[in-house]
């Protein structure tokens, strides 16, 4: 049924706990999983233009870096259950966008992620990547908890 699945992770540990997961199913239903992480845009708040270089490339600098360390756990998962992985970063102040996006242009026919479980007013104030996920996407999503 499926055969490419969009795996997210923002890094965070509810996100490293599916990872797992989300192999295990693809090695299960015989699908290729792809990687994403998406990184913050650079924003300026500074008064000196000298400060913005040093400052921009630090911020890409560890952005990539950290986007390399959660896309290595599910590169090292895939690797350790035989399950064929490519892993992407992308830019985005909208990770859900991001992942929709990318999951069209790879041809990904399910996207499968962490739900962070925020409730009350922390969801409502914070919001959930996953939900706008679940609202905008026509690609089917699969939620772990």
């Amino acid at each position: 049924m499926f055969k490419h699945i969009l795996v997210p992770t923002d890094g965070s540990e509810i996100s490293k706990r599916v990872i797992g997961d989300c192999v295990a199913f693809a090695k299960e239903i015989g699908a290729t999983v792809t990687g994403l992480s998406v990184i913050p845009e650079y924003s300026v708040y500074a008064y000196e233009a000298e400060i913005l270089v040093d400052t921009r490339e630090q911020f890409i600098g560890e952005c990539v870096d950290s986007a390399n360390r959660y896309l290595a756990d599910i590169k090292s998962a895939a690797d350790e259950a035989g399950v064929s992985c490519d892993t992407f970063y992308t830019t985005s102040d909208f990770p859900y966008a991001a992942i929709i996006q990318t999951a069209q242009e790879k041809g990904c026919d399910l996207i499968a992620m962490a739900s962070h479980g925020r409730k009350g007013i922390k969801g409502m104030l914070l919001g959930s990547e996953t939900q706008k996920v679940l609202t905008h996407s026509k690609i089917p999503v699969l939620v772990f908890r």
